[in-house]
């Protein structure tokens, strides 16, 4: 199953989703500059693709993701101010 969330930040619709994988949900967060995902992210494919993405681990929802910190990186999230340790609620403010 696919869910989506639609989640409002400074009055701007990002998109929230979680798929149900066999073992683990694979659980994203979609802005217009770029998004933030569990631990099925490729990291170095995103940075391959020039994308602002950022990787948080050990979450299963979204609800658990806007909880947690970045664990990881992309050079082009650098760039917008999202580094490793940065609260999600932060860096999804950055990527809106």
């Amino acid at each position: 199953m696919i869910k989506i969330e639609e989640l409002n930040v400074e009055n701007k619709k990002i998109c929230g989703l979680v798929a149900d994988l066999p073992k683990a949900p694979l659980v994203a967060i979609i802005a217009p500059k770029g998004y933030i995902m569990c631990g099925y992210l490729n990291l170095e494919t995103a940075e391959n693709l020039g994308q602002a993405a950022a990787i948080v681990r050990g979450v299963a929802s979204v609800e658990d993701m806007l909880n947690k910190k970045i664990s990881a990186v992309t050079s082009q999230a650098k760039i917008l101010g999202i580094n490793e340790g940065t609260p999600v609620k932060e860096a999804i403010k950055k990527l809106i």
